[in-house]
Protein backbone atom coordinates (compact mmCIF):
# COMPACT_ATOMS: atom_id res chain seq x y z
CA UNK A 1 0.00 0.00 0.00
CA UNK A 2 1.45 3.43 -0.94
CA UNK A 3 1.24 6.64 1.66
CA UNK A 4 0.28 9.50 0.19
CA UNK A 5 3.68 10.69 0.58
CA UNK A 6 4.87 7.63 -1.34
CA UNK A 7 1.74 9.47 -4.12
CA UNK A 8 3.53 12.82 -3.79
CA UNK A 9 7.42 11.05 -4.29
CA UNK A 10 5.38 9.49 -7.44
CA UNK A 11 4.46 12.60 -8.32
CA UNK A 12 7.43 15.07 -8.22
CA UNK A 13 9.47 12.04 -10.13
CA UNK A 14 6.78 11.40 -12.87
CA UNK A 15 6.84 15.52 -13.26
CA UNK A 16 10.87 15.82 -12.58
CA UNK A 17 11.49 12.91 -14.95
CA UNK A 18 9.64 14.12 -17.70
CA UNK A 19 11.12 17.54 -17.59
CA UNK A 20 14.53 16.73 -17.47
CA UNK A 21 14.72 13.02 -18.92
CA UNK A 22 16.94 12.14 -16.34
CA UNK A 23 16.33 9.93 -13.73
CA UNK A 24 15.20 11.50 -10.34
CA UNK A 25 17.24 10.16 -6.89
CA UNK A 26 16.27 10.94 -3.24
CA UNK A 27 18.91 13.64 -2.88
CA UNK A 28 17.42 15.24 -6.03
CA UNK A 29 13.93 15.21 -4.59
CA UNK A 30 15.02 16.12 -1.66
CA UNK A 31 16.39 19.39 -2.88
CA UNK A 32 14.50 20.24 -4.82
CA UNK A 33 11.06 19.75 -3.44
CA UNK A 34 9.95 20.63 0.32
CA UNK A 35 8.72 17.62 1.69
CA UNK A 36 10.51 17.95 4.90
CA UNK A 37 12.02 14.67 5.76
CA UNK A 38 15.61 13.32 5.21
CA UNK A 39 17.30 11.78 1.96
CA UNK A 40 16.83 8.37 3.97
CA UNK A 41 13.20 8.73 4.15
CA UNK A 42 12.70 9.34 0.32
CA UNK A 43 14.70 6.57 -0.81
CA UNK A 44 12.38 4.24 1.91
CA UNK A 45 9.18 5.83 0.04
CA UNK A 46 10.75 5.20 -3.10
CA UNK A 47 11.26 1.40 -2.60
CA UNK A 48 8.02 0.85 -1.87
CA UNK A 49 7.54 2.33 -5.40
CA UNK A 50 9.57 0.27 -6.65
CA UNK A 51 7.97 -2.64 -5.09
CA UNK A 52 5.07 -1.66 -6.26
CA UNK A 53 6.52 -1.50 -9.88
CA UNK A 54 5.44 2.06 -10.04
CA UNK A 55 9.12 3.27 -10.75
CA UNK A 56 12.23 1.36 -11.56
CA UNK A 57 16.15 1.86 -12.16
CA UNK A 58 17.08 2.17 -15.80
CA UNK A 59 20.66 0.25 -16.02
CA UNK A 60 22.87 0.89 -13.69
CA UNK A 61 21.75 4.58 -12.47
CA UNK A 62 20.82 5.52 -8.69
CA UNK A 63 18.01 6.74 -9.68
CA UNK A 64 14.26 5.57 -10.66
CA UNK A 65 11.83 6.74 -13.89
CA UNK A 66 8.45 6.19 -13.71
CA UNK A 67 6.96 2.55 -15.28
CA UNK A 68 3.86 2.47 -17.47
CA UNK A 69 2.17 1.76 -14.39
CA UNK A 70 3.31 4.84 -12.54
CA UNK A 71 2.34 6.84 -15.45
CA UNK A 72 -1.17 5.17 -14.72
CA UNK A 73 -1.59 5.55 -11.54
CA UNK A 74 -0.13 9.49 -11.93
CA UNK A 75 -2.77 9.67 -15.00
CA UNK A 76 -5.37 8.49 -12.57
CA UNK A 77 -4.57 10.01 -9.33
CA UNK A 78 -2.71 12.79 -9.41
CA UNK A 79 -2.65 14.46 -12.58
CA UNK A 80 -3.38 18.04 -12.48
CA UNK A 81 -4.87 19.68 -15.26
CA UNK A 82 -4.23 23.13 -15.09
CA UNK A 83 -6.04 25.89 -17.37
CA UNK A 84 -4.95 27.37 -20.46
CA UNK A 85 -3.60 30.38 -20.02
CA UNK A 86 -5.44 33.43 -21.39
CA UNK A 87 -2.79 33.99 -24.24
CA UNK A 88 -3.59 30.22 -25.11
CA UNK A 89 -7.04 30.35 -25.14
CA UNK A 90 -6.98 33.79 -27.57
CA UNK A 91 -4.97 32.08 -29.87
CA UNK A 92 -6.84 29.02 -30.03
CA UNK A 93 -9.65 31.18 -30.62
CA UNK A 94 -8.05 33.28 -33.14
CA UNK A 95 -6.79 30.57 -35.11
CA UNK A 96 -9.50 28.28 -35.64
CA UNK A 97 -11.87 31.48 -35.80
CA UNK A 98 -10.47 32.09 -39.57
CA UNK A 99 -11.91 28.61 -40.22
CA UNK A 100 -13.87 28.16 -43.98
CA UNK A 101 -15.22 24.98 -43.75
CA UNK A 102 -15.36 21.56 -41.85
CA UNK A 103 -12.26 20.15 -43.69
CA UNK A 104 -10.52 23.48 -42.71
CA UNK A 105 -11.53 23.44 -39.25
CA UNK A 106 -9.72 19.74 -38.50
CA UNK A 107 -6.75 21.05 -40.44
CA UNK A 108 -6.39 23.62 -38.05
CA UNK A 109 -7.72 21.74 -35.06
CA UNK A 110 -4.70 19.26 -35.35
CA UNK A 111 -2.00 21.86 -36.08
CA UNK A 112 -2.69 24.01 -33.18
CA UNK A 113 -3.22 20.91 -31.07
CA UNK A 114 0.62 20.09 -31.83
CA UNK A 115 1.88 22.91 -31.62
CA UNK A 116 0.39 22.85 -27.87
CA UNK A 117 1.24 19.39 -26.74
CA UNK A 118 4.66 19.07 -29.20
CA UNK A 119 3.31 15.55 -30.00
CA UNK A 120 1.45 14.32 -33.25
CA UNK A 121 -2.03 15.96 -33.15
CA UNK A 122 -4.70 13.34 -34.41
CA UNK A 123 -8.82 14.67 -34.92
CA UNK A 124 -11.34 11.81 -36.07
CA UNK A 125 -13.95 13.36 -38.57
CA UNK A 126 -17.45 13.57 -36.98
CA UNK A 127 -19.09 9.96 -37.11
CA UNK A 128 -20.02 10.26 -40.90
CA UNK A 129 -21.41 6.86 -41.25
CA UNK A 130 -24.59 8.24 -38.72
CA UNK A 131 -24.83 12.15 -40.56
CA UNK A 132 -27.69 12.69 -42.77
CA UNK A 133 -28.15 14.63 -45.99
CA UNK A 134 -28.58 18.31 -45.46
CA UNK A 135 -28.29 19.91 -48.80
CA UNK A 136 -27.60 19.07 -52.77
CA UNK A 137 -25.82 21.75 -54.83
CA UNK A 138 -25.54 21.45 -58.89
CA UNK A 139 -23.93 24.57 -60.02
CA UNK A 140 -23.38 24.86 -64.07
CA UNK A 141 -19.54 25.85 -64.85
CA UNK A 142 -20.07 26.58 -68.41
CA UNK A 143 -19.97 24.38 -71.54
CA UNK A 144 -20.58 21.05 -70.33
CA UNK A 145 -18.88 21.62 -66.89
CA UNK A 146 -20.58 20.75 -63.65
CA UNK A 147 -20.00 20.99 -59.66
CA UNK A 148 -21.74 18.49 -57.72
CA UNK A 149 -21.84 19.84 -53.68
CA UNK A 150 -22.60 17.79 -51.67
CA UNK A 151 -23.32 18.40 -47.61
CA UNK A 152 -24.12 17.03 -44.23
CA UNK A 153 -25.28 18.03 -41.56
CA UNK A 154 -21.96 17.39 -39.74
CA UNK A 155 -20.68 20.36 -41.51
CA UNK A 156 -19.17 17.92 -44.33
CA UNK A 157 -18.76 19.41 -47.37
CA UNK A 158 -17.82 17.04 -50.40
CA UNK A 159 -17.53 18.62 -54.06
CA UNK A 160 -16.66 17.32 -57.52
CA UNK A 161 -16.62 18.45 -60.73
CA UNK A 162 -17.65 16.17 -64.25
CA UNK A 163 -17.98 16.52 -67.48
CA UNK A 164 -21.72 16.43 -68.73
CA UNK A 165 -22.76 16.27 -72.42
CA UNK A 166 -26.07 17.52 -73.10
CA UNK A 167 -26.75 18.92 -69.70
CA UNK A 168 -29.46 22.37 -69.68
CA UNK A 169 -30.30 24.63 -67.21
CA UNK A 170 -34.31 23.44 -66.52
CA UNK A 171 -32.70 19.84 -66.11
CA UNK A 172 -30.47 21.23 -63.44
CA UNK A 173 -32.70 23.37 -61.73
CA UNK A 174 -35.60 20.21 -61.83
CA UNK A 175 -32.83 17.63 -60.87
CA UNK A 176 -31.49 20.20 -57.68
CA UNK A 177 -35.25 20.07 -56.42
CA UNK A 178 -36.12 16.63 -56.81
CA UNK A 179 -32.75 15.82 -55.12
CA UNK A 180 -33.02 17.52 -51.68
CA UNK A 181 -36.54 16.65 -51.97
CA UNK A 182 -35.79 12.74 -51.74
CA UNK A 183 -32.71 13.48 -50.19
CA UNK A 184 -32.97 15.62 -47.40
CA UNK A 185 -32.87 14.63 -43.60
CA UNK A 186 -32.14 11.15 -45.13
CA UNK A 187 -29.08 9.14 -43.17
CA UNK A 188 -26.11 8.13 -46.17
CA UNK A 189 -26.82 4.54 -46.40
CA UNK A 190 -30.75 5.42 -47.46
CA UNK A 191 -29.55 8.07 -49.48
CA UNK A 192 -27.03 5.83 -51.15
CA UNK A 193 -29.70 2.98 -52.10
CA UNK A 194 -32.50 6.42 -53.36
CA UNK A 195 -29.55 7.61 -55.88
CA UNK A 196 -29.13 3.87 -57.24
CA UNK A 197 -33.02 4.10 -58.94
CA UNK A 198 -33.73 8.17 -58.75
CA UNK A 199 -33.18 7.92 -62.54
CA UNK A 200 -35.62 5.75 -63.08
CA UNK A 201 -38.58 8.73 -62.49
CA UNK A 202 -36.89 10.72 -65.41
CA UNK A 203 -38.04 10.18 -69.24
CA UNK A 204 -35.95 7.94 -70.60
CA UNK A 205 -34.30 10.48 -73.33
CA UNK A 206 -33.20 12.27 -70.03
CA UNK A 207 -32.27 9.26 -67.82
CA UNK A 208 -28.32 8.97 -68.80
CA UNK A 209 -27.57 12.37 -67.99
CA UNK A 210 -29.14 12.16 -64.50
CA UNK A 211 -26.95 8.52 -63.97
CA UNK A 212 -24.29 10.45 -64.52
CA UNK A 213 -24.95 13.17 -62.29
CA UNK A 214 -26.26 10.44 -59.16
CA UNK A 215 -23.22 8.45 -60.12
CA UNK A 216 -20.81 11.38 -58.77
CA UNK A 217 -23.39 12.06 -55.98
CA UNK A 218 -23.36 8.23 -54.90
CA UNK A 219 -19.79 8.07 -55.04
CA UNK A 220 -19.68 11.38 -52.39
CA UNK A 221 -21.86 9.94 -50.47
CA UNK A 222 -19.39 6.76 -50.04
CA UNK A 223 -16.71 9.00 -49.68
CA UNK A 224 -18.41 10.40 -46.76
CA UNK A 225 -19.31 7.38 -44.97
CA UNK A 226 -16.05 6.34 -44.23
CA UNK A 227 -14.02 7.14 -40.95
CA UNK A 228 -11.07 9.17 -41.01
CA UNK A 229 -8.69 11.11 -39.15
CA UNK A 230 -6.62 14.12 -40.00
CA UNK A 231 -3.29 14.23 -38.70
CA UNK A 232 0.03 16.68 -37.77
CA UNK A 233 3.06 16.63 -35.89
CA UNK A 234 4.87 13.58 -36.85
CA UNK A 235 8.10 15.47 -36.90
CA UNK A 236 7.82 15.97 -32.92
CA UNK A 237 8.37 12.28 -32.34
CA UNK A 238 11.68 13.00 -33.79
CA UNK A 239 12.67 15.39 -31.70
CA UNK A 240 12.10 12.47 -28.96
CA UNK A 241 13.50 9.37 -30.44
CA UNK A 242 15.82 8.98 -27.46
CA UNK A 243 12.38 7.94 -25.33
CA UNK A 244 12.14 4.74 -27.62
CA UNK A 245 14.05 1.85 -27.10
CA UNK A 246 14.63 1.11 -30.86
CA UNK A 247 13.90 2.47 -33.45
CA UNK A 248 10.87 4.74 -34.03
CA UNK A 249 10.05 3.73 -37.34
CA UNK A 250 7.62 0.76 -36.26
CA UNK A 251 5.82 3.70 -34.18
CA UNK A 252 5.87 5.70 -37.89
CA UNK A 253 4.47 3.06 -39.70
CA UNK A 254 1.39 2.15 -37.29
CA UNK A 255 0.09 5.69 -36.90
CA UNK A 256 0.17 5.52 -40.88
CA UNK A 257 -2.31 3.46 -41.13
CA UNK A 258 -5.43 5.39 -39.93
CA UNK A 259 -7.13 1.93 -39.27
CA UNK A 260 -5.28 0.99 -36.41
CA UNK A 261 -5.60 4.16 -35.11
CA UNK A 262 -9.32 4.32 -35.54
CA UNK A 263 -9.64 0.96 -34.04
CA UNK A 264 -7.24 2.35 -31.19
CA UNK A 265 -9.41 5.00 -31.08
CA UNK A 266 -12.88 3.48 -30.98
CA UNK A 267 -11.51 1.60 -27.16
CA UNK A 268 -11.29 4.66 -25.42
CA UNK A 269 -14.31 5.86 -23.67
CA UNK A 270 -15.35 8.99 -25.33
CA UNK A 271 -17.51 11.78 -23.38
CA UNK A 272 -17.79 15.10 -24.40
CA UNK A 273 -15.61 17.74 -21.88
CA UNK A 274 -13.48 14.56 -20.41
CA UNK A 275 -10.19 13.28 -20.98
CA UNK A 276 -9.06 9.94 -21.38
CA UNK A 277 -5.46 8.43 -21.81
CA UNK A 278 -4.08 4.65 -22.87
CA UNK A 279 -0.48 4.48 -21.65
CA UNK A 280 2.14 2.12 -22.51
CA UNK A 281 1.95 -1.41 -22.78
CA UNK A 282 -1.61 -0.83 -23.15
CA UNK A 283 -1.46 -0.16 -26.69
CA UNK A 284 0.82 -2.92 -27.59
CA UNK A 285 -1.88 -4.58 -29.95
CA UNK A 286 -1.49 -1.63 -32.03
CA UNK A 287 2.14 -1.70 -32.41
CA UNK A 288 2.33 1.48 -30.17
CA UNK A 289 4.00 -0.12 -26.80
CA UNK A 290 6.19 2.72 -26.49
CA UNK A 291 3.84 5.15 -26.62
CA UNK A 292 0.48 7.06 -25.04
CA UNK A 293 -2.60 8.51 -26.50
CA UNK A 294 -4.60 11.53 -24.74
CA UNK A 295 -8.14 11.66 -26.05
CA UNK A 296 -11.06 13.61 -25.76
CA UNK A 297 -14.17 13.69 -27.30
CA UNK A 298 -16.20 16.74 -29.35
CA UNK A 299 -19.54 17.08 -31.12
CA UNK A 300 -20.61 18.38 -33.84
CA UNK A 301 -23.45 20.26 -35.17
CA UNK A 302 -25.60 16.78 -36.06
CA UNK A 303 -25.03 15.61 -33.05
CA UNK A 304 -22.73 13.13 -33.82
CA UNK A 305 -19.23 12.62 -31.25
CA UNK A 306 -16.28 11.90 -32.78
CA UNK A 307 -12.70 12.03 -31.01
CA UNK A 308 -9.30 14.53 -31.30
CA UNK A 309 -6.39 13.81 -29.23
CA UNK A 310 -2.62 13.40 -29.40
CA UNK A 311 0.10 10.69 -29.43
CA UNK A 312 3.62 10.40 -28.25
CA UNK A 313 6.50 8.97 -25.72
CA UNK A 314 5.32 7.33 -22.44
CA UNK A 315 7.67 10.44 -21.45
CA UNK A 316 5.31 13.24 -22.06
CA UNK A 317 3.85 15.67 -20.17
CA UNK A 318 0.23 14.66 -19.21
CA UNK A 319 -1.33 17.44 -17.10
CA UNK A 320 -0.09 19.65 -20.30
CA UNK A 321 -1.30 17.40 -22.69
CA UNK A 322 -5.00 16.48 -21.10
CA UNK A 323 -5.74 20.18 -20.36
CA UNK A 324 -4.69 20.82 -24.06
CA UNK A 325 -6.77 18.70 -25.66
CA UNK A 326 -9.57 19.20 -23.10
CA UNK A 327 -9.42 22.58 -24.51
CA UNK A 328 -9.72 22.23 -27.66
CA UNK A 329 -12.13 20.20 -27.86
CA UNK A 330 -14.38 22.18 -26.16
CA UNK A 331 -13.66 24.97 -28.42
CA UNK A 332 -14.27 23.02 -31.10
CA UNK A 333 -17.73 21.80 -29.83
CA UNK A 334 -18.83 24.99 -29.62
CA UNK A 335 -17.77 25.97 -33.22
CA UNK A 336 -18.86 22.99 -34.72
CA UNK A 337 -22.62 23.45 -32.45
CA UNK A 338 -22.94 26.71 -34.01
CA UNK A 339 -23.24 25.33 -37.30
Amino acid sequence: MVSDRGLEVLRVIVQDYVASREPVGSKSIVDRHSFGVSAATIRNDMALLEDEELITAPHTSSGRVPTDKGYRVFVDQLADLRPLTPAQRQAIEAFMGQSVDLDDVLSRTVRLLSQLTHQVALVQYPSLATSRVRHVELVTLGGTRLMTVFITDSGRVEQRLIDVPGVDDELIATLRSSLNASLGGLNLSDAAARLGTFAEAFPPERRAIVEQITAALTEQVLANRQDRLVMAGTANLARTEDDFSGSIFPVLEAIEEQVTLLRLFGEMEIEPGGVSARIGRENAGFGLAETSVVTSGYSSAGGSVARLGVLGPTRMDYSNNMAAVRAVARYLSRLLGTD
